[in-house]
């Protein structure tokens, strides 16, 4: 067995692994209060994964993340943005589970999936693993954002 057929079975489980905490993560999240906090900190987060771009094997072409970033602005974050709802509970602020979300989730992984059988076909897998990272936080930064936006709103309604 090759190297690549050992790169492809660590990335599928990588993407699971990662799917199924997302999931996990997102149920309790609808269970407790959002706070200022709990909206800035994933991005913020996240943001620390541009590091990797320090790494020769990592870098694209400024058109191929600017390309992944739009991607994930305006065509991946829009289920995010569709599923998601906060809402006022007395004093705090709760996020709506929206029934929809796990489908949402489920099939935006197998789109990832899809492709990135597809781009690692053309691109080696580090660059692979760059580009859909763009992609996401394209896609967490817009849903972020929005989120913030209504929360802001919410709060100032008292």
């Amino acid at each position: 067995m090759g190297t690549h057929f050992h790169l492809s079975v660590a990335t599928l489980i990588t993407t699971l692994v990662g799917a199924a905490a997302v999931i996990a993560w997102r149920i309790r999240e609808t269970r407790t209060p959002v706070s200022a906090r709990k909206i800035i900190v994933p991005p913020l987060g996240m943001s620390t994964g541009f590091a990797m771009f320090v790494m020769p094997a990592f870098r694209i072409p400024w058109m191929w993340a600017g390309g992944a970033f739009v991607a994930g602005l305006t065509i991946f974050s829009y289920p995010l943005l569709r599923s998601s709802r906060l809402w006022r509970d007395g004093d705090v602020i709760m996020m709506q589970r929206s029934k929809a979300f796990l489908a949402i989730l489920v099939a935006l992984v197998a789109v990832r999936l899809a492709l990135r059988g597809y781009v690692e076909d053309v691109l080696s897998p580090q660059q692979s693993a760059a580009v859909f990272f763009v992609l996401a936080f394209g896609m967490i930064l817009r849903w972020r954002v929005a989120m913030w936006r209504e929360y802001r709103r919410l709060v100032s309604v008292r």
